[in-house]
């Protein structure tokens, strides 16, 4: 990932020597690790970039909250907030209040970072497999951890165990492969769909740099919107999943 803004370039001279030693250590070729390296930092160079302006237009909509004149600002965030509350509504059912900032948030991320794709000479965060899988585990932990504060460790235990007890021995090892499987799942669904998306603009770009490469750039963005839709519709599904109790 090419080091095009000052941020980058910071975070790789004071770290990228470092992690590259790092990916060295653990076999990986002193080239290879340096490269590595360059692109690990760069990407959460604009990971940070992309916080920065979620926070920026957080505080942005609490300062200038109007119940008769609402700025455009605030208009955007209620319009997100009833959007994405009606589908975790429909999806978690009762309760799913608190668990909307995280789902919000994880929408908002995925979609932010995979359309810094469309900047020249970017390539998208999610791109590279360690920032899928980054927003993965801690989607995994979020949701188990819900599970066991909801129905307590026996409680959510049993949900790996099945329905018929005596098949218990073979059902809960399967679950608990199924459950670690869906980190993979939204790691590579993510990262394949994203990494797939980006080639294909490149390549056209460099076929044809006027033109044709824009339609590329729309699909670009409507796959940026659904992935992140998918990507937090799956955390919904997993929530439900792991909060309901059953009858």
């Amino acid at each position: 990932m090419p080091e095009s803004f000052a941020l980058s370039q910071l975070l790789n001279q004071w770290f990228g020597g470092i992690l590259a030693s790092g990916l060295h250590a653990v076999g990986m070729p002193a080239d290879k690790a340096a490269e590595q390296a360059t692109s690990v930092l760069s990407a959460f160079g604009l990971e940070l970039l992309v916080v920065a302006g979620l926070i920026a237009f957080f505080i942005l909509v609490r300062i200038s909250l109007s119940v008769e004149k609402p700025n455009p600002a605030q208009q955007i965030a209620e319009m997100i907030h009833e959007a994405i509350g009606g589908q975790a509504d429909q999806v978690i059912g009762h309760g799913y209040q608190k668990f909307q900032a995280y789902v919000t948030c994880i929408f908002l991320f995925v979609l932010l970072n995979n359309l810094t794709g469309l900047i020249p000479g970017i390539k998208a965060p999610t791109t590279l497999l360690v920032v899928p899988l980054g927003l993965a585990l801690p989607t995994f932990l979020f949701y188990n951890f819900h599970g066991i504060r909801e129905q307590g460790v026996i409680g959510y235990a049993k949900h790996f165990a099945g329905p018929i007890w005596w098949m218990a021995w073979l059902i809960f090892p399967i679950e608990i492969v199924s459950h670690l499987a869906r980190i993979m799942s939204l790691t590579v669904r993510l990262y394949a769909n994203m990494f797939a998306g980006d080639l294909v603009t490149l390549v056209f770009f460099s076929m044809v740099p006027v033109g044709i490469p824009v339609i590329f750039l729309g699909l670009h963005v409507f796959v940026s919107l659904i992935q992140a839709f998918v990507f937090m519709l799956l955390t919904m599904i997993y929530l439900s999943l792991a909060v309901a109790h059953e009858h």
